[in-house]
């Protein structure tokens, strides 16, 4: 997987799912708490650069070079 997500866009996806997840916690006993475990998501393609989702639409806001 290549990196095509940029520096400001994975701060805000590291920021919110990190904040779902311990809203989860917070409150595991909603009757829909488990939609904060989609935090998951955004946590994930923060940390790993990658969103597969822009790979598909084509969307890279990763600052490197284009080879």
């Amino acid at each position: 997987m290549s990196k095509n997500i940029g520096g400001l866009d994975r701060i805000a996806r590291i920021v919110i799912g990190a904040a779902l997840i311990i809203g989860y916690f917070m409150n595991s006993e909603g009757a829909y708490s488990w939609l904060y475990l989609l935090g998951i998501v955004p946590l994930a393609t923060g940390l790993l650069s990658s969103c597969p989702l822009y790979s598909i639409l084509g969307i890279n806001t990763c600052p490197m070079k284009k080879d």
